[in-house]
């Protein structure tokens, strides 16, 4: 047997939401080798938790909304070149409101059709799920 240990990875839940033909985005916080990236509103699901109770408590936490965590529309793995792997499941999601008071963990937050995202801005992970959704590979 070897000494090896694998890892679980992070598994996160990433809200989809839509309206009017565009998307949510938040902007990660400078710092570290993932800031200012873009990426899906969202975090890590925490143990006894289901992706969707996840979302919910994270778009509290992160966007100072209710949110409405729906059907899992996809699920992916990906593992970053500074070793972090994470399992992501992507989850269709309405909010109450976008009367938005990001926390620390939100540097901007935007709109914008899938079209016009520019996947090079975007967290490597959501890539492939944003061009599913139109975005240009």
């Amino acid at each position: 047997m070897s000494g090896t240990v694998t890892a679980k990875p992070v598994r996160v839940a990433a809200a989809v939401v839509r309206r009017a033909g565009r998307l949510l985005l938040t902007q990660r916080p400078p710092g570290g080798p993932l800031g200012l990236l873009w990426e899906f509103p969202g975090g890590k699901i925490e143990p006894g938790e289901t992706p969707q109770q996840a979302l919910v408590r994270e778009i509290a936490e992160e966007l100072g909304v209710a949110a409405r965590a729906a059907d899992v529309l996809h699920v992916t793995r990906h593992t970053y070149s500074h070793g972090l792997e994470v399992e992501i499941t992507f989850v269709a999601c309405d909010l109450a409101s976008d009367g938005f008071t990001p926390s620390a963990a939100v540097h901007a937050v935007r709109w914008i059709e899938p079209r016009a995202i520019a996947l090079g801005e975007v967290l490597a992970a959501d890539r492939e799920f944003l061009i599913t959704l139109g975005a240009a590979p």
